[in-house]
């Protein structure tokens, strides 16, 4: 099923404004939260078909927004992406062992981001 519909999570209004941006002006559909509970309420909400997810935020921090969303029958199906600054090898394995499906470093490059979503199944 090829993505339509993104949900960006991020406290950052400059990285969503990034996100937002660059996603539309690609042909997505973009909706966002500034922490990872409102990610989570949106996810089900709206059950986007993928999920862009910052790690460093205030309350429910990325991982645990992740852990979350794909431990849950109602979101499990949604791939989830981390966008964050945390760039260490370790960070990245705790990344996927929360069952993201990829995981990039910011400051986030373009064509990079758009050929991962692209190139998901």
């Amino acid at each position: 099923m090829p993505v339509k519909n993104i949900l960006v999570v991020d406290d950052s209004p400059t990285e969503r404004f990034f996100a937002v941006d660059l996603l539309t002006r690609a042909g997505y559909l973009v909706a966002t939260a500034e922490n990872g509970e409102e990610g989570i309420a949106k996810a089900k909400a709206t059950k986007p078909d993928l999920i862009l997810m910052d790690v460093v935020m205030p309350g429910l921090n990325g991982y645990q927004a992740t852990r979350t969303l794909t431990r849950d029958e109602e979101t499990k199906h949604i791939p989830v992406i981390v966008c964050t600054s945390k760039g260490q090898e370790t960070d990245k394995i705790w990344g996927l062992r929360q069952g993201a499906v990829d995981y990039l470093v910011k400051p986030l490059n373009p064509e990079e981001l758009l050929q991962r979503i692209a190139a998901l199944p």
